[in-house]
């Protein structure tokens, strides 16, 4: 027999309304579910709280406190929210419910059964991440015009590094680049600096959440 938690539940850090403070909707009022639970252990992350714990959600408990938000947007980020397999199943339900759905994604697990109506906003991870050796670049296959590719870059290593990929897999033709400073790691003007120079067809971004409400949980 199928249990209820194996068929429409994910378990969950938190469901919380801020400011989308990365990608192409940046500055966008959005509903952000984090989902529990990350295979990486990137030496920059900033949401080491949702790695474990987390309470089971259905489905539906996930549709009705999105809707006491006012906003369409839809973030489904994590921890690696592709760590759980009903993740899949979750961003089609949104999808079906008329929500602009996008996902935060590691690279590092498989993306080719995200459903296509979904804005996949994919961080390759550089030397500096501590985990760039499980980057799968295979997902480069089924990246769409809509989605993008982020780099954290943490100094002029990192950066080489991105420009290399950039050149060897021709990312920029497949999809929108981000480049990111790593915060507390590398001034945001080095960075500019630096894509600038070399004429780079790429997004500078900075952090908007960060900017506005520093290490806050739930912002």
């Amino acid at each position: 027999m199928v249990t209820q938690k194996q068929t429409d539940q994910l378990r969950i850090t938190e469901i919380f309304f801020s400011l989308q403070g990365e990608s192409r909707t940046v500055g966008i009022p959005t509903v952000f579910i984090r989902l529990t639970g990350c295979p990486l252990r990137c030496q920059y992350c900033d949401t080491t709280y949702a790695f474990q714990g987390g309470e089971w959600f259905t489905f539906d408990e996930i549709i009705r406190q999105i809707e006491n938000f006012n906003s369409k947007y839809i973030t489904v980020t994590g921890g690696e929210p592709l760590a759980q397999k009903n993740c899949l199943s979750l961003l089609s339900v949104l999808c079906e419910q008329d929500y602009q759905v996008s996902l935060e994604t590691s690279g590092a697990l498989d993306v080719s059964d995200v459903d296509k109506r979904v804005v996949k906003v994919m961080d390759i991870k550089t030397p500096s991440s501590g985990e760039s050796d499980k980057n799968c670049f295979d997902n480069l296959h089924y990246l769409l015009p809509q989605d993008q590719v982020k780099f954290v870059i943490c100094n002029r290593e990192d950066y080489e590094w991105a420009k290399d990929i950039l050149s060897q897999y021709k990312i920029t033709e497949l999809c929108e680049v981000l480049f990111s400073p790593s915060m507390g790691q590398l001034a945001a003007r080095v960075l500019a600096d630096w894509i600038v120079a070399d004429q780079l067809a790429v997004r500078f971004q900075l952090q908007l959440h960060k900017i506005l409400w520093g290490d806050e949980v739930g912002r």
